[in-house]
Parts: C-alpha cells; structure tokens; sequence
C-alpha cells in the first residue's frame, strides 16, 4: 500500500525549466545500484479533454526516453511515489489551468493508481481534486452507434468526480487530478 507523504520526497538531479520533466535517483533494495527515474508531464492532444497534461514516469532506456517496461524493486515506493506527486504539484501550481492524467497502462498499474488515490484520499484532498475518466459510445436515437470519420465507433472520454467506493474489479481508464482552488 502507497502512503504519500510530500515531506518525503527524493532530490532531483535534472529538472527542465518547463517543469516539462524532472529526473532523480531511486535506490534499490538489496544493494543494487540505484535507478535514473524520469517524470515527464506531455501536453496530451485530444480535444476531447482540454489542457489535460499526460503525466509518465519509470526508468530510463539508452536513447533517455522512458521505458515502464524495465522492473524495479524500489527501497522505498513510498518515497519514489511521493516524488511524483510533489512534482505534479508544483506542475500544477505553476500551470493552474492545466489537469494532469495518468494512464495505467495494464491493469497491474491502474489498479495501483486506483487504491493510491483511495489510501491517500484524505492528504491528497488537501490539494487535488481527483477525478476518474471512462470512456463512451453515444447511441443514437436510430439505434446505431456515433460514428468517426471511418465508421468505428466514436469514444468520448466522460470525466467524472472520482468515485472512493467504486470497486477496483471496476477500474478508471484514465486518472486525472487538478489543484483545488487556493492550493
């Protein structure tokens, strides 16, 4: 289980003057050497969710990009996650307009992100607004499906306030977060 705690973050080492990424050091259990981790906040592109920022993170491969693939064993998840969330803050705070989202990639993920946000619920509040997103189809009253361009089905994203008792048999498919008013 995540406990987040802000006064407990890793340092970083790099730091774009954006805030666009942010890298730092986790150390691993056992003795291993530590792990160049990377958060980087993307402006996602879909006009179906306006001044959403696509957070990711995870170690980085040998061209510098992020790889979530590679495994690691943390000393201290808690701290690694802590990090994160700080970073997302002070993303936050200097781009107010903005909404960051993070995608669980599988299943294993946004399970994590899904009882982060529901362990943590009360020291998050204090700063963020959560929010879950699914996804739909819209039915038509002709009993078709909405359409694109291509005749697949049209997905629309539906934003709504972030739902503590809702089953994790029953996980969001994006998890977004902006600041609360004053924070």
């Amino acid at each position: 289980m995540i406990r987040i705690n802000l006064d407990e973050t890793y340092a970083p080492i790099g730091v774009a003057e954006n805030l666009s990424f942010i890298t730092f050091d986790s150390p691993q259990r056992n003795g291993a050497a530590d792990v160049l981790l990377k958060i980087e906040i993307k402006h996602l592109e879909d006009q179906l969710l306006p001044n959403v920022y696509n957070l990711s993170f995870g170690p980085i491969d040998e061209d510098g990009e992020i790889n979530d693939s590679i495994r690691c064993h943390h000393e201290n998840v808690n701290k690694v996650f802590s990090t994160i969330i700080l970073f997302s803050l002070t993303f936050l705070q200097t781009h107010r307009h903005a909404t960051i989202g993070l995608d669980g990639s599988d299943d294993g993920r946004a399970y994590l992100y899904h009882r982060m946000f529901i362990t943590n619920r009360e020291y998050l509040c204090q700063f963020f607004i959560s929010l879950g997103v699914d996804w739909y189809v819209r039915l038509l009253r002709n009993g078709t499906v909405e359409a694109d361009t291509s005749g697949n089905p049209f997905f629309k994203p539906k934003p709504e306030p972030f739902d503590y008792n809702r089953s994790t048999r029953d996980l969001y498919r994006y998890y977004m977060s902006h600041l609360i008013p004053g924070a």
